[in-house]
């Protein structure tokens, strides 16, 4: 948001400097991010004087140049080459001398040096209106009136020139109160009267109104919960054209470009107050009567941008007698109602509108305007009358306007200031030190805060309705501390706090324990938004009001975020991508479900490029030994079975007490292609609940390494295609041996000098005796056993 300083002061008075101010207003609360100059003229004419030509000759050099003298005071003769086709000896001409900086309507310049044109000494320029940023002609020089100008005068003191420094505040969005030059002042002058430094608050009230006559318009709010207030006037005879140039310099000031008087007006008293209002043609007002309400769901309307909107019955409209939508009430105004060049009488708008009706409104529409986002947060209801007399009093001085009878107004029930007990214990325990009870009804005062009875603890106070932001009292006391100062509360020397330890069954020391692992083995975490669009709405969570239609969504899974991730590191050229999420995924089935998740997704290289080892691309066999690592924390047993999900083209999950715990698999090439990722990406997801469940049932218990060693044995079987590993690896752990420690699949073979139908798989057998070493009666009797087993459940054979 941006704030003029010289506007500020029109409502504060303060002999502070600019960045001293700048520092008061970030000390408050209302963080400065910036301080810009402006300037109504860029450069504000600085080395431009009045000068006389004295003499005007062909170049001798040049056909289009033409070689002068011109007399800038005190003596001075300047010799200038002049290219305009107007310049004539005798005239009164504005002249740029060496040094002079001339600004383009980018803001970029050149400066003015002594030079030679053709061979001819040239020592300054004589300047055309768009070269001085006073218009856009460039027909010839400016010729000046020789009556009014002075020779050897600084052009600049010919004009009124704007000059001001602009705040760029970071406003924070619930501080709807200091959205106008009116609220920051109001602040500003709270920080300053409490400490100690000089400043007189100017405090706005409403305009005393010439009126004629009477007008025969009428207004209706049929609901007063979306309109708690509302106040037009009818002003006719109304002057439409540009506006002065003062208002048109505040506006330009704040980054607004000006468009006509009336438009200009309800831009200044918007920023200047913080009360929006709007203005129609009253000439286009059916049955003279205004209506405040609903219509028909489905009722099209075309607003002030040429487009053609479908309402949906929730929004707030303002309708003429008739029913006719003529606005979005505190959104947008509607095209055939507005004002234009044409327009002789006016009716004006100001009122407090349903925060939330309005934000429904505007987001339906995708409208975002100065007006609806002051509204929607909740503008001072109890300014309404008073901006709007400020404005029809502008209208009557710069439009010529003439107000026909008295204000027309509904305000069927008042809205109250919030009731709210501040104690001082409370304050010393939130600030960590003692405020002196007077200082504390000071800033209160300064706050407009009004303390309505002191109790033996604290105050009875009333918070005014424009502080939609302060109804509890841990509100009321951080806005004590905002005026009161930070920077006066002592950090203490010493924090004292006891550490917990995380337990075994605590879901955030499992999360934490496979974070560490996981970027031990070189994972990046990241952090997606929970809010997205989905192509598929079946199962998925839709928000009732969302903020745009690319957020409209709950996320149904992490993988979608992860490929954003992806691809913008791949446009990055950091192609080798290894990254974790945990989230919440959210469906609507049966009922609403919400499960948190641990996603992991592998792409690219698995060992970064290097001399020692060869180019090695990331598999699916990578990405399953990272889930292992993370599983063999859980001490669960679990089996592999085959996933059918339209993310993968290929996929498996592993299933534990009958519930999927893993899905694990490679990225379906139709998903790449959609985020225009064109390598191959490997996901899997974890149900973390599930996980802790499964990890509660089951201690970790630790032993010592074995005395004797290990013995290994291999089998290479050829067994039938339809049988995979899993189901020999589980045959092979109902083996009653208590010395099978660990199995293995080493290699697969399908093809040539196998009988058709057929595969090899061949796996590994460790054998361990914890008592003493294995001798070969006893390895063989298990690795028999095993054989057998096989050979009864797949009819497997031994290959040599």
């Amino acid at each position: 948001m941006k704030i003029s300083n010289n506007w500020l002061k029109d409502f504060v008075k303060t002999e502070l400097k600019t960045e001293r101010i700048g520092e008061f207003l970030t000390d408050i609360g209302l963080e400065v991010e910036g301080i810009e100059k402006f300037e109504s003229v860029k450069g504000s004419l600085e080395g431009i004087v009045v000068g006389k030509v004295l003499t005007c000759e062909k170049h001798p050099n040049a056909d289009k140049l033409k070689k002068t003298t011109v007399d800038v005071g005190n003596g001075k003769v300047l010799n200038i080459v002049c290219g305009a086709p107007n310049v004539e000896a005798g005239q009164t001409v504005p002249v740029a001398v060496v040094g002079t900086k001339i600004y383009d309507k980018t803001g970029n310049f050149f400066e003015i040096k002594e030079a030679k044109i053709r061979g001819e000494v040239s020592q300054g320029m004589i300047c055309a209106e768009d070269e001085l940023g006073l218009s856009d002609d460039h027909g010839g020089i400016m010729v000046l009136d020789e009556t009014k100008y002075e020779v050897g005068k600084n052009f600049a003191d010919y004009f009124e020139l704007a000059n001001d420094e602009v705040f760029e505040i970071g406003l924070t969005p619930n501080r709807t109160d200091a959205m106008s030059h009116y609220g920051v002042a109001r602040d500003l002058h709270a920080y300053l009267s409490t400490n100690q430094l000089k400043s007189q608050f100017n405090k706005v009230a409403s305009e005393a109104l010439n009126s004629e006559g009477s007008n025969d318009f009428s207004i209706e709010i049929e609901d007063a919960e979306l309109c708690p207030r509302y106040i037009g006037a009818v002003i006719e005879d109304v002057k439409v054209a540009e506006s002065p140039s003062w208002l048109k310099d505040r506006l330009r000031a704040i980054g607004l470009s000006p468009i006509n008087n009336v438009v200009d007006i309800t831009n200044y008293i918007l920023h200047g107050y913080g009360q929006p209002l709007h203005a129609f043609d009253a000439d286009k007002i059916a049955d003279k009567k205004v209506k405040i309400g609903l219509v028909k769901p489905g009722t099209k309307f075309t607003t002030l941008d040429g487009v053609e909107r479908k309402l949906n019955g929730s929004e707030i409209i303002i309708k003429d007698g008739k029913d006719n939508p003529m606005g979005i009430a505190g959104v947008f105004g509607g095209e055939h109602s507005g004002v234009t060049e044409t327009t002789k009488t006016i009716f004006l708008e100001s009122a407090y509108f349903n925060p939330v009706a309005v934000r429904k409104g505007a987001k339906l529409h995708s409208l975002n305007t100065d007006a609806s986002f002051r509204f929607e947060r909740g503008v001072d209801p109890n300014i309404t009358r008073t901006a709007i007399t400020h404005a029809i009093k502008m209208i009557q001085e710069i439009a010529e306007g003439k107000l026909k009878g008295d204000l027309l107004e509904e305000y069927p029930k008042k809205i109250e200031d919030n009731y709210v007990i501040l104690r001082f214990s409370k304050i010393e325990q939130i600030l960590g030190t003692k405020i002196h009870r007077e200082k504390v009804k000071e800033i209160l005062k300064a706050l407009e805060i009004q303390v309505l009875n002191e109790i033996p603890n604290g105050f009875e106070i009333s918070v005014p309705a424009y502080r939609a932001d302060v109804t509890r009292e841990i509100d009321v006391i951080e806005e004590i501390l905002r005026i009161y100062g930070y920077n006066k509360i002592d950090a203490p020397q010493k924090i004292s706090f006891t550490p917990v330890k995380l337990s075994a069954n605590d879901q955030d020391e499992l999360e934490n324990s496979w974070a560490r692992t996981l970027q031990g083995l070189g994972f990046n975490e990241v952090m997606n938004n929970s809010l997205t669009s989905v192509k598929d709405e079946t199962d998925a969570v839709k928000l009732l009001n969302p903020l745009s239609g690319d957020l409209a969504f709950m996320r149904k899974s992490l993988l979608e975020g992860l490929l954003q991730n992806t691809v913008y590191n791949i446009n990055r050229k950091n192609q080798d991508i290894k990254f974790f999420e945990f989230g919440k995924i959210y469906l609507k089935k049966d009922q609403y479900e919400e499960r948190k998740q641990l996603a992991i997704l592998v792409s690219g290289r698995d060992v970064a490029e290097n001399w020692l080892q060869p180019k090695s691309a990331v598999s699916f066999y990578n990405l399953k030994a990272y889930v292992k690592v993370l599983l063999e924390r859980l001490a669960v047993d679990y089996k592999e079975v085959a996933l059918s999900d339209e993310r993968f083209s290929d996929a498996l999950a592993y299933e534990a007490d009958g519930k999927v715990l893993v899905r694990i698999g490679k990225v379906a090439p139709v998903l790449l292609k959609d985020f225009d990722i064109d390598q191959d990406c490997f996901y899997a997801e974890i149900e973390i609940e599930l996980a802790q469940e499964l990890r509660s049932k089951n201690e970790l218990k630790f032993k010592d390494i074995p005395k004797f060693n290990k013995i290994r044995r291999d089998l290479a079987l050829l067994i039938d295609k339809t049988v995979n590993y899993q189901d020999l690896y589980q045959i092979a752990k109902k083996n009653k041996s208590p010395f099978i420690k660990s199995i293995n699949l080493f290699d697969v073979y399908e093809g040539k000098n196998l009988p058709e139908g057929k595969k090899s798989y061949a796996m590994s057998f460790e054998l361990l005796n914890e008592e003493k070493t294995l001798e070969e009666k006893e390895i063989t009797e298990v690795m028999d056993s095993l054989i057998k087993s096989f050979q009864k459940e797949f009819n497997a054979e031994l290959r040599s």
